[in-house]
């Protein structure tokens, strides 16, 4: 296993990150959020950031997105620097906490939006593909119900199917199940599952230790602003090498009602 993990490595080592993130700062007035943040992300490759409430993790994200404008570093996406967040838009698919959907339009709807207004496709077309991308989340029967009909974990599945649909480069989850009954949670970790069987690149933010266990190639804890530790789930997990990270994986409770496919 450690050959195998090895290999793993230097493979890495010898091709270039897909998303590689340099020396990343940002403060809001004299609260520095982010402190010197350097990761990369490779091909196909599923990265877990955990860390406590406030350690930067969201915030990450939402400057790797282009939603935030950074007061230092570099974010390179596919070989080229973000000059500025517009650089970023439409290669990065985000699916945030809350489900952000129409609640006048259908599930069909709201997957077909983006399609018709910002890839300018034909209404034949756009609603092809918008079936299709609720039909790989287990939605095509609640194409045409609108979110009100549908339960949170239902209604967060539509909003994957949304940016999926689009074809982002790279996806970004921050705490995608943290609005969610526990009982829910399983059918959108499934949905997340499925696109890491598919070869999606993902950075996600989640407090559902269970499922980054299973679903992360690495996982990166955060702490005040810095990262603290990076490495392969399985190994950083087992042996948390900072007091930090063993005090923070102490605190959490893995469930226990969601097996190895998130069910």
């Amino acid at each position: 296993m450690q050959n195998v993990q090895q290999d793993i490595q230097g493979d890495q080592e010898r091709r270039a990150p897909f998303l590689s993130v340099r020396n990343l700062s940002k403060h809001y007035g004299p609260v520095r959020v982010l402190n010197d943040v350097s990761l990369d992300v490779f091909q196909g490759e599923v990265v877990v950031l955990l860390g406590r409430s406030g350690s930067g993790k969201s915030t990450v994200l939402r400057c790797v997105s282009g939603l935030e404008q950074i007061n230092g570093g570099e974010i390179e996406l596919l070989g080229a620097v973000a000059r500025k967040p517009s650089d970023l838009h439409g290669a990065v698919g985000f699916v945030f906490q809350q489900f952000n959907l129409f609640p006048h339009l259908t599930a069909l709807e709201n997957v077909t939006l983006g399609l018709r207004w910002v890839k300018k496709l034909d209404r034949r077309t756009a609603t092809e593909r918008a079936r299709q991308a609720l039909s790989d989340v287990g939605l095509e029967a609640h194409a045409d119900k609108k979110p009100g009909r549908l339960s949170g974990g239902q209604q967060q599945r539509v909003a994957i199917a949304r940016s999926v649909v689009m074809e982002p480069k790279l996806m970004l989850f921050d705490e995608a199940t943290s609005a969610l009954d526990r009982e829910l949670v399983a059918e959108v970790l499934v949905a997340i599952r499925a696109l890491a069987r598919q070869g999606m690149t993902m950075l996600i933010v989640t407090h559902e230790l269970h499922f980054a266990e299973k679903v992360a190639d690495r996982i990166i804890f955060m702490h005040e602003g810095t990262i603290v530790e990076d490495g392969p789930a399985a190994e950083v997990i087992a042996a948390p090498r900072t007091a930090q990270f063993r005090q923070f994986l102490g605190a959490l409770k893995a469930p226990d009602d969601i097996d190895e496919d998130g069910q």
